[in-house]
């Protein structure tokens, strides 16, 4: 069941309410919103005159509200069916719905990683299906089937679907490390162990690394910009070239 919450500009029509979005800007759909990658790409959403509506499709509240913004709690994303109409009209998508390895078992990795995928573009390609998706994948994602690592074959079934459903733009990002930036609760030893000595990594492996709100702006930047059909992998090294040089990398 999909739950309504906007503190949005509105229109009234027949007793229901509507985001109203010039022409000249995207309207955005949004997935993820509460983690890391997505809650630095609702932000940048937010502020970016390009963007004229962001529907943030989440499971529980996020807990701001803006003029742009419209909230639809979730909870179900095994069957995304009731979200066909919060979906019509969307010009871009972002979807950085996910889960660590070894934070769920093998068996809920793949239900989220793949199924929620090909079940929101299932639903996504039915109700707009001329729209822009920017997906976020994993370095490493294997297409093939045949990497021995779960997250690398499961990155790699829901690319392909993605691939296969469709839609006329898809990105998908591989990014390598992702930097929080900010001081979180890091989810398991490696991700600390790479936190720790993120310094002297990324001076020595500039491609094995990415921030989290680059990430974020670059997935955005992607799939709001005008342009024809076409399909890209972008590897770590390739969203470091699309990120503006200005930015500090410490």
């Amino acid at each position: 069941m999909a739950i309504f919450r906007t503190s949005t500009l509105r229109r009234l029509a027949r007793g229901k309410s509507a985001l109203v979005t010039p022409p000249s800007q995207t309207r955005l759909v949004l997935v993820g919103a509460t983690g890391m990658v997505g809650g630095y790409a609702l932000r940048y959403a937010l502020k970016n005159a390009g963007v004229g509506s962001v529907t943030a499709i989440v499971r529980r509240n996020l807990g701001i509200s803006h003029p742009k913004l419209r909230e639809i709690l979730h909870s179900d994303f095994a069957d995304c069916s009731t979200l066909s109409q919060v979906l019509a009209g969307q010009d871009a998508a972002v979807f950085c719905l996910g889960a660590y390895t070894g934070a769920v078992s093998d068996a809920e990795l793949r239900k989220i990683t793949v199924d929620y995928t090909i079940e929101f573009a299932r639903v996504l390609h039915g109700s707009s299906p001329n729209v822009a998706f920017s997906f976020l994948s994993g370095n490493g994602a294997d297409q093939t089937g045949k990497s021995r690592v779960a997250f690398a074959r499961y990155k790699g079934e829901a690319e392909n679907a993605l691939l296969a459903a469709g839609f006329p733009r898809v990105y998908i990002f591989r990014p390598a490390y992702i930097y929080p930036v900010k001081p979180r609760k890091e989810p398991n030893l490696s991700y600390r162990l790479l936190r720790a000595i993120y310094p002297v990594f990324q001076l020595l492996f500039p491609n094995l690394v990415i921030r989290a709100d680059d990430l974020a702006h670059a997935m955005v930047d992607a799939c709001i910009q005008r342009g024809e059909g076409e399909t890209r992998v972008l590897e770590n090294r390739d969203i470091r070239a699309m990120i503006n040089p200005a930015r500090p990398t410490g």
